[in-house]
């Protein structure tokens, strides 16, 4: 009869890992970059290298009605790049397909600023108008 080693088997070890084995744990940085004129890429940056990036890319193009593709950086590794400005797209289609939580989505600053200065020429607009025909 021989002993068992019962150190090689831990019964308990994906109870203790958690539920969220699909979901990453680092940071998935979403870029933007002008290029001539008005037109711009989105750049993602961060994803899990376990994920297939052509498939999300392919599921990307049929979603957001874009063009985009993988391509290989030498300081990131593979980058998904898309035309057009897809920040917002690109953030809530990853948090419902649960590849990234909310909270590991850091956008660049430039596009809370954006956002910010979009919003407050709008509302500057409604009081034009709002003091232009209140005055008749």
């Amino acid at each position: 009869m021989s002993i068992q080693n019962l150190n090689t088997f831990d019964p308990f070890a994906d109870a203790i890992k958690g539920s969220d084995d699909d979901v990453q744990d680092g940071l998935v940085h979403i870029r933007i970059q002008q290029r001539n004129g008005r037109k711009t890429l989105t750049t993602v940056q961060g994803l899990s290298s376990e994920y297939d990036l052509r498939k999300i890319v392919r599921a990307c193009k049929k979603e957001f009605a874009c063009n985009g593709t993988v391509i290989e950086h030498p300081e990131y590794g593979e980058v998904l790049q898309l035309q057009g400005d897809q920040r917002e797209n690109i953030c809530q289609w990853l948090t419902k397909s649960g590849l990234a939580k909310p909270d590991q989505l850091k956008l660049d600053r430039r596009f809370i600023v954006a956002q910010i200065k979009r919003t407050c020429a709008r509302y500057k607009c409604y009081i034009k108008e709002y003091i232009l025909f209140s005055c008749f």
